[in-house]
This record gives C-alpha cells, sequence and structure tokens, in this order.
C-alpha cells in the first residue's frame, strides 16, 4: 500500500455531499477510501456505503469501511478497519475472509508488538501529531515514533492525524507508506486540487527517500 488515503468526515464537507468529495478526490489521485461513520443508523451507512462504492468502482479504489464489519459484509467492501476498543482483529479476519483488506490502529507499542503477529494488511499509526478528529487516543506518535515503527514492523504504515501539506514529505520519509488525511481533504476548498498536491508531494518524498 502506498499513496493517498482519504477518511471521510461528512460534517467537514461544508455543505458538499461527500459522493462529491469522494469523487474529487479521486480525480485528484486517491488510492483508498475508508468511510467513517459514528453516528449514522445502519441503514443510512449502508446506503451512503453503496453509493461511495458505485463512484470508486471505475477507479479501481478500494473501499474500506470502518469499525462496522455488519456494514462491510453488507455492501461487500474491500476491507474493514479496525482500532483496539472494537471487534477485535482475528475475529474480523475470520468474518471477512483472506482477501479482505483488513488494517489495525496502533495507539501505543504493546499494540504495535501485537500486531507483528497477525496478518493484517497494514498498520494505522494513529495519530502521528494531535488532532481534532481524533480525541480518543493515548498520545501522537510524532516523527520519530513513526521512525521507531518503520523499523520494527513488518506491515505497511498508514499514517493518521495531523496531515496536511506541509508535513506529509516528513512523514513518508519517517516511513509512512500511505498517507491518511480527512480534515486536509474533506474542508479543502477544492478537494481534487488537495488530494493531487498531496499525492504529488508522496511520490516525490518517496523518489527522494525510496526505502
Amino acid at each position: 500500500m502506498e499513496g493517498l488515503y482519504l477518511v471521510t468526515d461528512r460534517d467537514l464537507c461544508g455543505g458538499r455531499s461527500l459522493e462529491e468529495v469522494v469523487l474529487r478526490s479521486i480525480r485528484g489521485g486517491a488510492r483508498y477510501v475508508q468511510i467513517r461513520e459514528k453516528d449514522q443508523s445502519t441503514r443510512d451507512f449502508i446506503e451512503e456505503a453503496v453509493r461511495i462504492k458505485r463512484i470508486l468502482e471505475p477507479f479501481h479504489v478500494p473501499l474500506i469501511i470502518n469499525d462496522r464489519v455488519d456494514v462491510a459484509l453488507a455492501v461487500k467492501s474491500d476491507g474493514v478497519h479496525v482500532g483496539q476498543d472494537d471487534m477485535p482483529y482475528t475475529m474480523a479476519r475470520s468474518i471477512m475472509g483472506p482477501g479482505a483488506i483488513i488494517g489495525l490502529s496502533v495507539e501505543t507499542w504493546k499494540d504495535v508488538e501485537e500486531a507483528e503477529e497477525l496478518d493484517c494488511d497494514y498498520i494505522g499509526v494513529s495519530p502521528v501529531f494531535e488532532t481534532p478528529t481524533k480525541i480518543d487516543t493515548k498520545g501522537a506518535w510524532g516523527l520519530d515514533g513513526l521512525v521507531r515503527i518503520k523499523a520494527f514492523s513488518r506491515h505497511p504504515l498508514v499514517a493518521i492525524g495531523g496531515l496536511n501539506a506541509a508535513n506529509t514529505a516528513d512523514v513518508v520519509k519517517a516511513g509512512a507508506d500511505c498517507i491518511a488525511v480527512v480534515s486536509a481533504v474533506c474542508a479543502a476548498p477544492d478537494p481534487e486540487a488537495a488530494s493531487r498536491e498531496l499525492s504529488e508531494i508522496i511520490a516525490d518524498a518517496r523518489k527522494a527517500d525510496p526505502a
């Protein structure tokens, strides 16, 4: 996994539909889309996920559902992302099957060590920097934490938390394979331009530091 990973937040879309923001983001280069909904009913979440999936399919961009394995199964999404307080990874894997993309958030070093024994597709380093969109975490990793995890883990790293055009290159150079953003795209005046800029920064940083 590498590139730009969009995590959605309807409240940050500024009156635009989530579908519009997602479409513009993938046109700008987003490689993965995760739908994150904490307050929607199950029915509304499923209906929204179906609409987003239709948008993504022509672009061959994977749809990942945050937390809700039931919704992921219902819409036949490409995968699911689980946190430390969500369904246990091993249970999610047994339900979703070997072909699903499953990511796991790591918030402590113990989480990183335990993830090393799992066959998850990536670990979400959360958060790299403090951010108002992630308030229930155990502290920020920072660039030094990301470097430490990269040196230890066998999994691709998806960095999330306070990431934007100003710090993305440093985060890639510290070891992130994917840059996951929320407000940097959802709240941007032009989600397509914001996604294109971030995608170009990621690509340039990887060329400068291909390891």
